[in-house]
């Protein structure tokens, strides 16, 4: 097992970590809504790292597995605050992020905080604005009064016997990150991975996303049988090719590296 590592941000508690030195550009694994650093796709990437011995990171939010912090009093703003916090203090040079569903949300944000950090990123069923679109506007107005009154709503989880809560703070915070409505100044290379069978996240996500970047290196690549999770061993391989190329692109056109 290995072993977890902990970083504190004041006032706010211990992220847990786990970092491997290696090669620049580096690679960031940014996990799902409700998921940890140990899901398979993490887990998957670290040992793709490994092996091309390129330096990775991957860590859990805010209430989020080995974390610390109340996974329902969290919102995007804590979790981005996190993710800005960890590329600061446990990665060095240029980093290829890969952002899982809402991590994809979070690589954006991180993208426009941090623009000279990021050497490009991978979005695997990016979720930007999913609060806002998938959970309160489907909503017609008597759920959407309930839901105020009581703070929270709950879904069937496909995953899990128990079902997701999502709370209200989580839609009104998640307002302040809006990134489908204009266009967003990222410039470096995406690569956008969904699957078209996604029950989650409709696969034009990822089109929308595209059409916003106002980088001219974006490429939407569909898989016609991957569902949300798009971790099935072709999927995971085709994710591995897609940073073997970037990881070469980076090489050859940063100095130093």
């Amino acid at each position: 097992m290995t072993e977890v590592s902990k970083h504190i941000i004041d006032q706010f508690g211990a992220i847990a970590y786990n970092r491997h030195a290696g090669t620049q550009p580096g690679v960031v694994f940014l996990c799902g809504h409700g998921s940890d650093m140990n899901g398979s796709k993490a887990m998957h990437l670290e040992a793709w790292a490994q092996r091309r011995g390129q330096s990775f990171l991957r860590f859990d939010y805010s209430g989020h597995g080995q974390s610390d912090g109340d996974f329902l009093q969290t919102n995007i703003s804590d979790w981005t605050r996190d993710t800005i916090n960890m590329i600061d203090a446990h990665t060095d040079g240029p980093q290829i992020v890969v952002g899982s569903s809402l991590g994809g949300w979070l690589m954006l944000n991180l993208a426009l905080a941090r623009p000279a950090r990021i050497a490009a990123l991978v979005g695997v069923a990016a979720a930007p604005d999913f609060t806002e679109e998938l959970i309160w506007n489907p909503l017609d107005e008597a759920a959407k009064a309930g839901f105020q009154a009581s703070g929270q709503i709950s879904f069937e989880n496909p995953y899990a016997d128990d079902p997701v809560v999502y709370p209200y703070h989580l839609i009104e915070d998640g307002r302040q990150h809006l990134r489908l409505q204009a266009p967003l100044p990222i410039t470096v290379p995406v690569r956008l991975l969904h699957g078209i069978q996604d029950a989650e996240v409709p696969w034009q996500t990822a089109t929308r996303l595209a059409d916003q970047l106002q980088s001219d290196d974006v490429a939407v690549l569909l898989d016609k049988t991957a569902t949300h999770r798009f971790s099935e061993p072709r999927q995971l391989a085709q994710l591995e090719r897609v940073l073997d190329e970037l990881v070469s692109l980076i090489a050859n056109t940063s100095p130093g590296i």
